[in-house]
């Protein structure tokens, strides 16, 4: 049975395993599948997950209009979270959009209009800021977003990527129902702040990147290369001295699943789901098969020395 989570302060009851659409934009990931990629959205469904992670961004506006096609008219039953606070200008043909940051109240109102019509949604379950702009000031987002709501297009609204003192400002002026951030084995950094934030102000936390972007699954290596258009190319942790650092714990990872028949995927993704201050985690499917693995990552728990062997060695 999929593990669930009623979000802090709302109605909205979500799989504590997400379904990542960055995927479905078909951009930064290597190939791309569009009928595999939609085939798995549907299975999704059938397997029990409700909760569908978005953004306008992801494929300049592709990954919501897929998601919606594949979800038919299971998406108005799952609760769909999109994001808006990137804005981009196309470039010319066979060249990468120009993309920055934009949460200016006229961006957040357009953004939002124009998911509402590619999901084919009449109101948006979950609405992040996906990241902070230092060019708008936050209140200004807030109040567009504050309006929003009032008119019945967000049900409700979430923060992605900001700070600790970000979140506090915000919540000072309307309800934060959930707030996403990088947290896995090679990234902790949420434990300092983030983390204990949002069990302070009682807001549901959403992890992403619990596999690294596929590196705790265990599927790249030092010898690993990457297609020029491929993002993990240019990610800190797939290079250098930090890749040797990361190794460690891929090595560990392998060592445990042999143990316990389990994938390293799996125990990645556990090992974030077990942290009680984490609600859920978004993972970034591309197919059937990573999906059946990524599933199969609940109704289980890590034994303590377990615990203790993945983040000390």
């Amino acid at each position: 049975m999929m593990e669930t989570v009623r979000l802090a302060n709302t109605d909205l009851v979500i799989s504590r395993i997400g379904f990542g659409c960055g995927p479905l934009g078909g951009t930064d990931w290597g190939p791309f599948d569009e009928q595999e990629s939609m085939a798995s959205v549907s299975r999704a469904v059938d397997l029990g997950i409700t909760f569908f992670d978005t953004a306008d961004v992801y494929g300049l506006g592709r990954s919501e209009r897929l998601l919606s096609r594949a979800l038919a008219e299971h998406r108005h039953d799952v609760v769909i979270a999109s994001k808006c606070g990137v804005n981009w200008e196309e470039g010319p043909p066979g060249q990468r959009a120009r993309t920055f940051y934009d949460s200016s109240p006229k961006r957040v109102v357009e953004a939002l209009e124009n998911s509402l019509r590619r999901l084919r949604v009449d109101a948006i379950p979950l609405y992040f800021l996906h990241w902070p702009d230092p060019h708008t000031p936050l209140a200004d987002t807030v109040e567009a977003i504050i309006r929003c709501q009032d008119a019945g297009k967000i049900r409700h609204f979430g923060l992605s990527n900001f700070s600790a003192a970000q979140i506090r400002e915000v919540c000072s002026a309307t309800n934060v129902a959930a707030v996403e951030m990088q947290y896995s084995l090679i990234d902790r950094s949420a434990e300092r702040e983030i983390l204990p934030c949002c069990r302070e102000l009682g807001i549901s936390a959403i992890t992403y990147g619990s596999l690294a972007q596929g590196l705790l699954a265990g599927n790249y290596d030092a010898e690993t290369r990457f297609e020029q258009d491929d993002r993990r190319r240019h990610l800190r942790h797939f290079g250098g001295e930090e890749l040797q650092a990361n190794m460690m714990i891929v090595r560990r990872l392998k060592e445990l699943a042999r143990q316990r028949q389990k994938s390293p995927a799996q125990l990645a993704m556990r090992w974030a789901l077990d942290n009680p201050a984490v609600s859920g985690i978004i993972a970034g499917i591309r197919s059937r098969g990573q999906l059946k693995d990524n599933v199969e990552a609940q109704g289980w728990s890590l034994d303590p020395a377990d615990y203790r062997y993945l983040v000390s060695g």
